[in-house]
């Protein structure tokens, strides 16, 4: 074994970590997953949790099984709020894709402040966000607009509050850029909008699950979230929306249906919306995918964010020495602590090395034009897979491994 195999043996030895590896299913043999940004692996338990509300839920309980699933979008919203968010039971929702909920609360935020019609957001924003939240703003006769972000480094917070004035009533931004990796401070954000009388509505997707959040305790107004990635709830699984319980009652999403309403059942005419968390749904959810979401949560849980996310810090540390010095260049925060749980790299021939790389069995994620994101999910993966994966990313940068 190699200098760099023993080093990595001996941390997968003392890693706290280790024993969760075998509560996901196994990836081909020989492969080195990177790629948990854009689809969280497999747990064990996934398939048992969907299997009984098919078998027996919906087999044999048939319609009658529909009233153990009303209210699983709040059950599995306090579930997400207690093991990845850091919010209070009560303020969060599982139902819909994140586009929907952030186009929910983006419009609601501005019907419920009439004379601020401009949104803030960043131009490295991910794509769909700046899509919905320019079409939030057109609607309603208002601006977006959108500050510059390093594209390595990420938004600079003085520009930010440049930019927040007196007909700002939004400010939308990702916790954790999608692309480089940079992880914002949350106490900060809130501090300059909330000192403007702007709210914050967070996109979380490449956060939760991977850094600690702490809604609460930091202040929170808004925040939408992906469960697909660091929440291993499956390939379009539903988004979680949470919303500060004080700010419930003051904002009123647009898209009305059975599911928000005050007398789910009573198939009343006139819309009503329901005081409490639940107006913030729409129509009925994907009961499979809700379910699903439970066994990725509940690893999360044993672990405990703070480990999870100081072996992130490890994993991407190791992983950015490994890969000192070749042709790639570090297209990220140069601090693991100051980027999520990905670390990005800028290639001119980024796309190619893809497939590539995936013939070599890594797997890793081209974010366009010309940059590699690896994740290496710190739940399922070791040391001594970081130190594989890098090894035959020389190979094949070499020429050697395609």
């Amino acid at each position: 074994m190699t200098v760099i195999g023993n080093v990595a043996g001996l941390r997968d030895a003392t890693d706290p970590l280790a024993h969760l590896r075998e509560r996901f299913h196994p990836v081909p043999e020989d492969a080195v997953y990177l790629n948990g940004g854009s689809l969280g692996r497999l747990p064990a338990a996934t398939a048992a949790l969907v299997d009984h509300v098919v078998q027996q839920e919906w087999g044999n309980g048939l319609a009658e099984a529909r009233t153990q699933w009303f209210d699983l979008c709040e059950r599995m919203g306090d579930r997400v709020a207690e093991v990845a968010l850091g919010a209070h039971p009560g303020e969060v929702v599982v139902g819909d894709c994140t586009s929907v909920n952030l186009y929910k609360l983006a419009a609601a935020t501005l019907d419920a402040n009439p004379e601020r019609r401009t949104i803030v957001t960043d131009d490295d924003n991910f794509p769909t966000d700046q899509y919905v939240l320019a079409g939030v703003a057109a609607e309603r006769g208002g601006t977006l607009r959108r500050l510059h972000s390093h594209p390595d480094r990420g938004l600079d917070l003085d520009l930010l509050r440049e930019a927040v004035d007196d007909t700002v009533a939004l400010v939308s931004l990702s916790l954790v850029s999608s692309r480089c990796g940079a992880l914002l401070d949350i106490a900060e954000v809130h501090r300059i909008a909330h000192a403007a009388g702007a709210l914050v509505l967070w996109d979380l997707s490449h956060a939760a699950g991977a850094v600690p959040v702490d809604l609460a305790a930091n202040g929170a107004d808004l925040a939408v979230g992906s469960t697909y990635k660091h929440l291993f709830a499956g390939p379009g699984a539903p988004a979680f929306l949470y919303v500060r319980r004080d700010l419930q009652a003051v904002l009123r999403q647009p898209i009305h249906g059975w599911y928000g309403h005050r007398e789910q059942l009573a198939m009343r005419i006139d819309y009503d919306p329901d005081p409490t968390i639940r107006r913030f749904l729409t129509g009925s959810p994907p009961i499979l995918s809700l379910v699903a979401t439970g066994a990725g949560l509940d690893v999360i849980a044993e672990a405990g964010l703070p480990a999870l996310r100081a072996k992130s810090v490890a994993l991407t540390g190791y992983l950015q020495e490994l890969l000192e010095p070749t042709e790639l260049r570090l297209a990220g925060p140069a601090d693991p602590a100051g980027r999520g749980a990905h670390v990005t790299y800028e290639h001119p021939r980024a796309a190619e090395l893809v497939p590539l790389l995936a013939r070599r069995g890594v797997f890793v994620d081209h974010s366009v034009p010309n940059r590699l994101r690896l994740t290496p999910a710190p739940l399922s993966t070791r040391f001594t897979d970081v130190a594989e994966a890098a090894s035959r990313i020389r190979e094949v940068l070499e020429g050697n491994g395609s």
